[in-house]
Formats: structure tokens, C-alpha cells, sequence
């Protein structure tokens, strides 16, 4: 005869709140906004259940704690939006590096500052940064670079190649910092124009298309 259960024995372990993926992109783009209106201090998991209106304690069976769930968040929203760039030239690329990120610049940036000092105590946070903000572009750049070195547009040993993504990630992120303004399309062309490409030994201007590739 079977023993009869022991009062002792824990319960069954509660099973997760399942969570669509598009409802589960509602709630990772709510926690970005929360964090770029008010920083990672402010953020609480009453305040995204609020404005996501779901319950507080789904979002704790789902992800466990702030921290877990702002780098899913990160995570599951990777931006890519420099990967597809590719005009058959360096300066060409870079051009339209200033006019591809102008529209993500703010976001970005105001995402990066919110956590900033959160994700330097925090290696999983800080993981997820650069993961989803920086490495892409990161990777996205160098290729550009890489492709131009291939095409004999920049000679391999130019040593100002390895500093190009620092250069331009750099300049989008600082001037918040050092003017109040976010970096538009206007200020990284200029910037591309007057540091990166003389630095390189390349035009200010991209190539002027011939007119069969105008067509």
C-alpha cells in the first residue's frame, strides 16, 4: 500500500504565464520607453505592468527580476540597421551610415545613457548593451571597412582603418553628452566628411554615380 503524501513535500512548481511573442514585444518595447523616459533606477516591474496593463506577477513567473527582464528586453529587440549597407564604396557606405542612424540615433543614445551606470555593476546587463547597441555596429562598420580594403579603395596597413567605427559609433554617442543634441544626419556627414575619410586618405565626397548607374 502506497504511503500517503507527506505534508512536507513542496507543491508542484507553479508552470510560467504563457506569453505570445508579439505580446511579449509589446512588453520589451515598454521597457525600453520606460527607460529612456526615467533611467533603470526609476524602473520598476509595477511600472511596466501598469502602462502594459499585465499583471505584476506574470512579469515575475515570466522573467524573474528587473534586471532579467530589461536584458531580454535588449535582447529580443537587436537593431541591424547598418548590416544591409553596401554602395560599392567606402565613402558611399558611410554616407548613408549618417542618414540611416539619425532616425535611431536619440533612442539609442538615450537608451545607452539610462543604463549606463546600471550596467557596469551588472555583467549580464552590460552583456546585452553591447550585444544589441554596440557589437552590430560595430560588426556592420569594420565590414564596410573590410569590403574597401578588397576593393583596394584603402591600403590594408592604413592604420586609421581599425579606429573607423570607433570614430563614427563614438561621435553618435558623445554629442548628447558634449552639445545637448542628439547626432543627425547633418552633423555625422560632416563629421564623416572632415575626420573620417581624410583619415583615410579617401574624398570628402562620395563618387558621383556614372550615368548608367543613374538610370
Amino acid at each position: 500500500m502506497p504511503s500517503p503524501v507527506s505534508a512536507q513535500e513542496p507543491a508542484p512548481a507553479s508552470r510560467r504565464s504563457k506569453i505570445t511573442p508579439e505580446r511579449a514585444q509589446e512588453l520589451y518595447a515598454a521597457v525600453l520607453d520606460l527607460l529612456r523616459e526615467s533611467g533603470y533606477e526609476a524602473l520598476t516591474m509595477e511600472g511596466v505592468a501598469s502602462r502594459t496593463r499585465c499583471g505584476k506577477s506574470t512579469l515575475y513567473r515570466q522573467w524573474g527580476s528587473k534586471p532579467e527582464l530589461v536584458v531580454a528586453a535588449l535582447r529580443c529587440t537587436r537593431r541591424t540597421l547598418l548590416s544591409d549597407i553596401d554602395t560599392g564604396s567606402l565613402s558611399g557606405d558611410l554616407h548613408e551610415v549618417a542618414r540611416t542612424v539619425e532616425g535611431a540615433s536619440d533612442q539609442d543614445t538615450a537608451l545607452m545613457h539610462a543604463l549606463g551606470h546600471a550596467a557596469l555593476q551588472n555583467p549580464d546587463l552590460l552583456g546585452a548593451l553591447r550585444s544589441t547597441l554596440i557589437a552590430p555596429s560595430i560588426a556592420a562598420i569594420d565590414a564596410m571597412v573590410d569590403r574597401a580594403v578588397l576593393r583596394g579603395e584603402i591600403e590594408a596597413g592604413n592604420p586609421a582603418a581599425d579606429y573607423v567605427a570607433a570614430q563614427v559609433i563614438g561621435a553618435m554617442r558623445a554629442r548628447s553628452l558634449l552639445e545637448g543634441r542628439y547626432s543627425d544626419e547633418a552633423f555625422l556627414t560632416r563629421f564623416v566628411e572632415c575626420a573620417v575619410l581624410p583619415s583615410l586618405g579617401l574624398p570628402a565626397s562620395p563618387p558621383t554615380p556614372r550615368r548608367s548607374e543613374a538610370r
